[in-house]
């Protein structure tokens, strides 16, 4: 598959999606890329190399025309750190809004806070949490930098304070992880709580 086959960019309802990146943090074993799938509806995710952010911002077409642009494909956007940033200064610089699907571990993974340069270009970041214990995380997400489950519990307590909307998920459906304490974490650092349902993608 060459860079220019693969699907960089991907519309769902009235966003549209970049892919930056197949790297990750985690192996969860509930995403679909680990059960032999990278597809979120009729797209394949599938990349080789990261793209550049000359690459993807060629394919961000009329910003007016989306409710927004989100990071998200079946890797870690943080990881394609300047890519990232570059892209999003771009889509706020033609009037359009910008939200991140992170795993929340970019400050572990890059050894400093990283939501200050997210803040200049990111309104919005979604932050999986997934499980409400450090045991049950590991179980299901299986990360691969030590400290992962601290780590993620303190970004999400630092990200409200350089973003505005920023929503957490915990995923309904996997064994040992009680849903309501996930909630309880998420709101205690300020943030909303969206339950995801196990299976569900997209």
């Amino acid at each position: 598959m060459t860079q220019s086959a693969a699907t960089l960019v991907y519309d769902i309802r009235n966003s549209r999606y970049l892919n930056i990146t197949g790297r990750c943090t985690l192996r969860c074993q509930f995403c679909p890329k680990h059960n032999g799938s990278k597809q979120v509806h009729q797209y394949q995710l599938a990349l080789e190399n990261q793209p550049s952010a000359d690459e993807v911002v060629a394919l961000l077409g009329d910003t007016t025309a989306f409710d927004e642009y989100v990071f998200c494909g079946y890797g870690e956007p943080t990881l394609n750190l300047a890519t990232l940033l570059s892209v999003a200064s771009e889509i706020k610089a033609r009037g359009g809004k910008v939200r991140v699907n992170t795993d929340g571990l970019g400050n572990l993974f890059h050894r400093r806070n990283i939501l200050p340069e997210l803040a200049k270009c990111v309104d919005s970041l979604s932050i999986s949490l997934n499980t409400d214990t450090a045991a049950a995380y590991q179980e299901h997400c299986q990360p691969k930098l030590k400290g992962a489950y601290a780590a993620l519990l303190e970004f999400i307590e630092l990200a409200p304070h350089y973003i505005a909307d920023v929503q957490v998920s915990a995923i309904n459906g996997l064994a040992e992880v009680d849903i309501e304490a996930c909630r309880k974490i998420v709101e205690v650092a300020g943030a909303k709580f969206k339950q995801r349902e196990l299976g569900v993608v997209g």
